[in-house]
């Protein structure tokens, strides 16, 4: 690996972010400080954990930066739920964005298991 930026799950994480913002930003005003700030933070989140973690110098530190990435997908896509709970989100977007959650989600498991070997 050269750099954080040559693996998929960053590659696809800061493509979440961008959809994330497109999707946020047809929320309700009245949420710009609450669900949209929230999911716009944990969204940002992923990527940068997966590139701080690269950064540092030893696996275990890079695997630990790995599962905050995990937990933010976990906690946006409960940001997620409750956003189309409360009908924000038709749910087409919704069934997109939760598909390329997994898709990172599985991306950041095979890679902790590979630096864990």
């Amino acid at each position: 690996m050269k750099t954080h930026k040559d693996l998929d799950c960053w590659k696809d994480s800061i493509e979440l972010v961008k959809s994330i913002y497109n999707l946020t930003s047809g929320f309700p005003k009245e949420e710009l400080f609450g669900i949209t700030s929230q999911l716009r933070r944990a969204a940002i989140s992923i990527p940068s954990n997966i590139a701080e973690g690269a950064a540092r110098n030893s696996k275990k530190e890079y695997v630990q930066f790995l599962y905050i990435a995990s937990g933010s997908l976990s906690e946006m896509e409960t940001q997620l739920i409750i956003s189309n709970e409360l009908d924000f989100i038709d749910g087409v977007k919704f069934n997109a964005i939760i598909d390329t959650l997994n898709l990172i989600r599985a991306q950041l498991s095979g890679l902790i298991k590979y630096l864990k070997k």
